[in-house]
């Protein structure tokens, strides 16, 4: 495979992968418990999530990193075990992508508020960033990929974490906007792209969110703002509903396909998943795009 870098700017789209949460949790993840510590125990189920999004047509596969900060490894009792964790998580990753797909080091938000509404100040947060960062591109994965960010700070101390040890690696980051075309830190898209762009991510745009319109709006905005940004689209599967005590999304494999062509056309270039969407998700999204099945 060509480095990511180079397939991001001048190959065909990207295809990345779908929920990791809600696939493990139907291959025997406990509820309330934390994937990053249930994968050091149990492997292969993660590998199987993986594996399954790659068959689809998954060129891009995020570790299952997503509460991989001290911060948020804390509260299940692995705070120092942050190298363990994110490098263990790298090897299921590149073990089940072989050589059909690209692997994400996954960094999600810490899980606290910064200075002043929480306790942690923004170098600290940058410290924290850069540890996961860190641990992921030790285990060699291919992209340092942030998400579902919301407070404009974190996500510039996040991208300076990653940036401080990526050695190459390229960073890309998503936000995702649920109130009101908005982050629910009050973050508007055109403010995302204008912060962020500059600080030489490879990569920027939308994830999650609280509908498949909301996150449609935002890369649209996105490339208004900068036509010239490759933008990144991960939607989650429409909305939730609780369905005898079953939580399930609407959005249909063919709902998720269609909005796959129209973010390709605002310039998306990394399309994808995310909450409630599954393996047959990424299939319809994958052929959608004209994207060679594995």
């Amino acid at each position: 495979m060509e480095d990511f870098l180079s397939r991001l700017k001048n190959g065909p789209v990207i295809v990345a992968d779908g929920a990791m949460g809600t696939m493990l949790q139907a291959a025997g993840l406990p509820l309330g418990t934390s994937p990053e510590g249930w994968l050091l125990e149990n492997p292969d189920p993660v590998v199987g999530v993986h594996r399954a999004y790659v068959e689809a047509g998954s060129e891009l596969i995020l570790t299952c990193t997503f509460g991989g900060t001290r911060t948020r490894l804390e509260r299940a009792g692995l705070h120092d075990r942050v190298a363990e964790v994110n490098r263990q998580a790298a090897e299921i990753a590149r073990q089940a992508a072989g050589e059909q797909a690209y692997v994400g080091g996954d960094i999600g938000p810490l899980g606290e508020f910064l200075k002043p509404l929480g306790k942690i100040a923004y170098e600290e947060a940058v410290d924290i960033f850069a540890e996961q960062a860190g641990a992921l591109v030790q285990a060699g994965v291919d992209v340092l990929y942030i998400e579902t960010m919301s407070d404009l700070n974190e996500a510039r101390a996040a991208v300076e974490g990653a940036q401080r040890v990526a050695n190459g690696i390229p960073v890309t980051i998503t936000l995702s906007f649920d109130s009101h075309g908005r982050t629910n830190m009050g973050v508007k898209p055109e403010q995302a792209v204008e912060t962020l762009l500059p600080l030489g991510v490879s990569a920027i745009g939308a994830n999650c969110g609280a509908t498949l319109e909301m996150t449609h709006d935002a890369i649209a905005r996105m490339h208004e703002t900068a036509p010239e940004a490759i933008l990144i689209a991960k939607p989650n599967a429409g909305k939730p509903h609780l369905v005898e005590r079953q939580v399930i999304y609407d959005a249909t494999p063919a709902d998720m396909a269609e909005r796959a062509r129209e973010f390709v056309a605002l310039g998306a270039r990394i399309v994808g998943g995310c909450c409630g969407s599954t393996s047959e998700h990424i299939q319809a999204i994958a052929q959608a795009i004209g994207v060679k099945q594995t």
